[in-house]
């Protein structure tokens, strides 16, 4: 396999670079880590302004009809300020299940909107805590009425509706949208160690529904959503390890002791290394989850699952080794360190566990060698 980006998805990680850089310092990351805000507002704008949210969109709705590279350059680029933005949930997920699974006259209505990012909407998937119920859903639709819980739902505070995977009445699973201003559904913040990706269960109490798909291809189409975002969450782990390794040797390049460069001791030079192999590794294995999303093959199930565990390994690595190259300094709050392995911490749990997706890799390793 040889792969690389295009010229093209090369400029607009540049871009998205550029842009980032100058509208997302860690000073904007702080109002939303101090509780000033619970996202970016006028950073989303920026980002809709640009064309971000209409990537993968069909441009007969409004989008630019590009493919799923050009999101990983983006989710690259996020992962490396921590971008305190509904991004992942909205235009990642809830955009490409409607695109996937919706009518034809759905998403001539909610498509538009979702593209100039002037709606917002996420996925509730999870039930519970634990693995042992990962796609197997208990909330209930009959009769255009929503009933039952879900929890982890990534920014629900900033969404004007939530798709949500459900069983009917036939017990088969669905998947149904619910627009979250509705009296029937109460929403209540969940704690958090990274308020930049703020986490909400919902409870519905027969809240108004309307049906998109059901039965198998639900099923079919929440494994490839899992797999396509464990894929786009492994690039912003490796956005976040490298600037990680960056802070890291910027800083101890310009701090002395004994009268020499931190940097130049053994022992950091050993950490910087360690941090390096981990994000190239992960760096790698995230370029093969994109080829896998874009090859229409068979092997995204197995890249998923390597890109989800050695980015997530990476991510914990490169900011755990940040703080401690940052010596007693990188433990307090003045210093940026701890923005990064809050994300990282955050990023680990989102879909899932690495225990479970550790299972997953040896389980698709083992199909793998038997085709």
């Amino acid at each position: 396999m040889n792969f690389d980006f295009s010229d093209d998805q090369k400029q607009i990680k540049e871009q998205a670079a550029t842009v980032l850089a100058a509208e997302c310092p860690p000073a904007v990351v702080r109002k939303v880590v101090d509780g000033e805000q619970s996202w970016d507002e006028a950073l989303w704008k920026k980002v809709a302004e640009l064309g971000w949210t209409a990537i993968t969109v069909e441009e007969d709705h409004g989008g630019l009809g590009l493919s799923d590279l050009e999101l990983c350059v983006i989710a690259e680029e996020m992962g490396r300020v921590v971008a305190p933005l509904p991004f992942f949930a909205s235009t990642c997920m809830a955009t490409d299940l409607i695109q996937t699974l919706a009518a034809d006259e759905q998403k001539a209505d909610w498509l538009p909107a979702l593209a100039a990012g002037e709606h917002i909407s996420t996925a509730a998937y999870a039930e519970g805590r634990g693995h042992g119920s990962f796609g197997q859903f208990e909330c209930s639709f009959s009769n255009g009425k929503l009933t039952g819980h879900k929890d982890a739902v990534i920014h629900a505070c900033a969404a004007g509706s939530v798709l949500v995977f459900a069983k009917n009445a036939d017990g088969q699973h669905c998947l149904v949208r619910a627009e979250l201003n509705q009296a029937a559904i109460k929403q209540n913040s969940q704690q958090s160690i990274d308020p930049t990706m703020p986490l909400y269960s919902l409870d519905f109490d027969g809240a108004e529904a309307e049906l998109i798909a059901e039965g198998d291809v639900v099923d079919a189409a929440f494994k490839r959503m899992i797999d396509r975002a464990a894929v786009l969450l492994s690039f912003e782990q490796v956005g976040g390890s490298e600037a990680c390794l960056n802070m890291a040797k910027e800083y101890t390049s310009q701090r002395y002791a004994f009268g020499r460069q931190v940097a130049s001791f053994q022992a950091i030079k050993h950490k910087m290394a360690d941090m390096f192999v981990a994000l190239e590794l992960a760096r790698s294995n995230a370029w093969y989850g994109a080829w896998a999303l874009t090859s229409d093959g068979d092997e995204l199930s197995l890249a998923a699952a390597t890109a989800r565990v050695s980015g997530v390994d990476a991510y914990y690595e490169c900011s755990k080794e940040n703080i401690q190259a940052h010596g007693g300094m990188g433990f307090t709050w003045e210093f940026d360190c701890h923005l990064y392995y809050r994300r990282a911490q955050a990023l680990s749990l989102v879909l899932g566990g690495i225990p479970w997706w550790k299972n997953q890799l040896v389980d698709r390793l083992l199909a793998s060698d038997a085709a």
